[in-house]
């Protein structure tokens, strides 16, 4: 069996990232630098036995001690404070935009979103659109949803079931007076807009005049809470995993724990001559209270996000420099013993801050191990 030392990364292997990046060791990397240093070493190693305990030719050229210590595969990133995703509000009716709110204005349910032909299109609460006009005897689950809202607006004499009663239409009567719209009893589609929760106005994509029509953007709006959004390469995509946690920290701030909420495949179109380029976009909700406290003071701002991608806890480690490819495959150290040398097969774990875990037979805590100057 023959160990063949590892190659430290060349420098040139780390051109091309960006420098806001701190530097890291990734597996891959690492398996390619063993087998690029055991072409170049092979001549120059003993062959052992085939199960690994060779002797070396010679004593490396310097030595590290295996230390037993917590490995935390992280990485640290730019991120941008703001809202989160901007999504589109569109009519789905035909009308004139009478009446629009202004960009960074907040709406909640039972309010205004917007105005055609002079009556409000009032936001509600929910994950779907609405699709079809309500009406006594109408059933179904855009039905219930529409109650539900209806009933937590202090509405009643009606059951929140997805059937559309007299009781309901009655209620809605009274709905509509409220908000200044015609007393029909009926619901009509476009005069609901359905959002997660609050919304915040971002951009406005229509003016006041305009006509509307089914799939007219009218803006763009967020929610209300904060957010941070990052955006990774696709190698880096090891680091987004919806619920893990994260640290971020805003300017002059303390660091405030948080966790990735959302996880989205984005293609980025090409400039010229470029191709389009595929990210992962993270986006992180600071919704605790620290969270919230620490981005109050703030509407846009950069961050820092720093993701834990693995930790191992009281694992022996070695540097990655010290791993050698043996003959028969996997890897190696050369452990050092007063005045001569011998390989030792090993099982490698986690590759963090320059360092590997490492298990097998004959390694131990504060072993010498060969590495390079």
């Amino acid at each position: 069996m023959t160990g063949e030392t590892v190659a430290e990364r060349a420098p040139a292997e780390r051109e091309g990232r960006r420098a806001r990046r701190r530097p890291r060791l990734r597996i891959a990397l690492a398996v390619a630098a063993v087998v690029a240093a055991g072409a170049a070493t092979a001549a120059a190693l003993a062959t052992g036995g085939d199960r690994g305990g060779g002797r070396a030719a010679a004593l490396p050229p310097g030595t590290a001690k295996v230390a037993r210590e917590t490995l935390s595969d992280t990485q640290t990133e730019d991120g941008q404070l703001g809202y989160g995703p901007t999504l589109t509000a569109t009519s789905q009716a035909r009308g004139t935009i009478t009446w629009l709110p202004g960009s960074g204005d907040e709406v909640t349910r039972g309010h205004r979103l917007y105005e055609l032909d002079g009556d409000p299109v009032v936001l509600m609460y929910g994950s779907k659109p609405s699709y079809r006009p309500l009406r006594t005897g109408t059933e179904g689950s855009d039905v219930k949803r529409f109650e539900k809202n209806l009933s937590a607006l202090g509405y009643g004499g009606f059951t929140v079931d997805g059937e559309y009663t007299s009781g309901t239409a009655e209620a809605v009567r009274e709905w509509q007076d409220d908000i200044g719209a015609p007393q029909t009893g009926t619901v009509e589609v476009g005069r609901v807009a359905y959002a997660a929760g609050p919304v915040r106005v971002e951009t406005l994509a229509a003016t006041p005049g305009e006509p509307a029509a089914p799939g007219k953007k009218i803006l763009g709006y967020t929610g209300t809470t904060q957010a941070v959004t990052v955006e990774l390469d696709t190698a880096d995509q090891r680091l987004a995993k919806k619920g893990a946690r994260v640290e971020v920290t805003l300017p002059e701030g303390r660091p405030v724990e948080a966790e990735i909420d959302e996880v989205t495949t984005v293609i980025e179109p090409g400039g010229q001559n470029e191709d389009p380029a595929t990210k992962v976009e993270v986006t992180i909700w600071l919704d605790s209270a620290a969270a919230r406290k620490a981005a109050a003071r703030y509407a846009l701002a950069s961050a820092d996000v720093r993701f834990t991608a693995g930790r191992r806890e009281n694992v022996l480690t070695v540097p990655v420099s010290a791993l050698v490819a043996l003959r028969e495959g996997g890897f190696g150290v050369e452990v050092v013993r007063g005045g001569t040398s011998s390989y030792v097969p090993v099982e490698t774990g986690l590759f963090a801050d320059g360092k590997v875990e490492v298990s097998g037979a004959g390694i131990a805590e504060g072993a010498l191990v060969g590495v390079p100057k």
